[in-house]
């Protein structure tokens, strides 16, 4: 009877209450699920190096259609740009690349990035990487996106005539201009950068087989020489590796992410880039730009 009575002095909940308590569902809900969402992708994006050559292509097109679905914001500007990062590591296929690209400029159209202190801003750089290195083909309507495409086009004029005398594990000198009448493959890597592990056996597998015919492969790292000698010391790697102190070879070549690999022919002249990690069959299409002979 106590408990009847309890019941029937409960407080009723008024009309504006009730609907109150209806909107407050129906704008949380799209944002729970949002973050959810959100989430999903970030743990796709972390596992994405674990999957399988022949599974990483799948999964980054379907992450690159998950961040299109995201309403415009910075935080899909961030994910979009995060994917363009991870799918330049090795060869995931021209129609992945083109999905990540067309994922980032729709990113950047929706929500455009301001320069600061007349910086070009990192998304619209990493989409001009796509185009000029992976074959991306995109067109963005935005003063910063020609600013990075120029930016990569001045770089590249610097890198074309850059020199450098650096030594390498053993003391040797090692000039890049004194190595005309060689192809020369000049590589920079570091010892804690997982995509540069997965490439140096290739790397390794080339000096090998084209070394006969005049190719030389230059491995460059800022790191300490005893740290780099520690690493190396349980495998063969035959290229030489040369020690970048204070990184002045780095800034010269303008290195802002490893790996990066240039190309230069038998004159000298740059003739092929790349932005990331290479598999076997992509330093040979870099090379296929030369005289060396599979």
């Amino acid at each position: 009877m106590m408990v009847a009575i309890f019941q029937l002095q409960r407080p009723i909940m008024s009309m504006t209450q009730r609907l109150l308590l209806c909107a407050a569902v129906v704008f949380t809900t799209p944002l729970l699920l949002q973050a959810d969402n959100i989430s999903k992708i970030e743990d796709g994006m972390r596992n994405l190096r674990s999957l399988s050559e022949a599974q990483r292509p799948a999964a980054t097109v379907e992450l690159a259609a998950e961040i299109r679905a995201l309403p415009a914001g910075m935080q899909k500007l961030k994910l979009a740009d995060g994917l363009a990062h991870l799918v330049t590591e090795g060869d995931q296929g021209q129609d992945t690349i083109q999905a990540v690209a067309d994922t980032l400029r729709q990113s950047l159209s929706e929500t455009p990035v301001p320069s600061k202190k007349g910086e070009t801003p990192m998304p619209y750089m990493d989409l001009a990487n796509l185009v000029r290195y992976e074959g991306a083909k995109e067109e963005l309507n935005d003063p910063l996106y020609a600013k990075a495409q120029q930016a990569l086009a001045d770089n590249e004029a610097q890198i074309a005539k850059a020199d450098f005398t650096l030594k390498d594990l053993k003391g040797k000198k090692w000039t890049l201009s004194e190595l005309r009448g060689k192809i020369v493959v000049v590589n920079f890597w570091a010892t804690w950068c997982p995509p540069c592990r997965v490439e140096m056996p290739y790397l390794d597998a080339l000096y090998t087989r084209f070394e006969p015919q005049g190719l030389v492969v230059l491995s460059i790292t800022d790191e300490q020489s005893f740290k780099v000698a520690q690493f190396t010391s349980s495998w063969k790697y035959h290229p030489p590796i040369l020690i970048d102190e204070g990184g002045k070879v780095s800034q010269e070549f303008h290195i802002e992410g490893i790996p990066r690999t240039f190309v230069f022919d038998r004159d000298g002249k740059l003739i092929a880039e790349a932005v990331d990690q290479r598999t076997w069959r992509q330093f040979v299409m870099m090379l296929s730009k030369t005289d060396l002979h599979p």
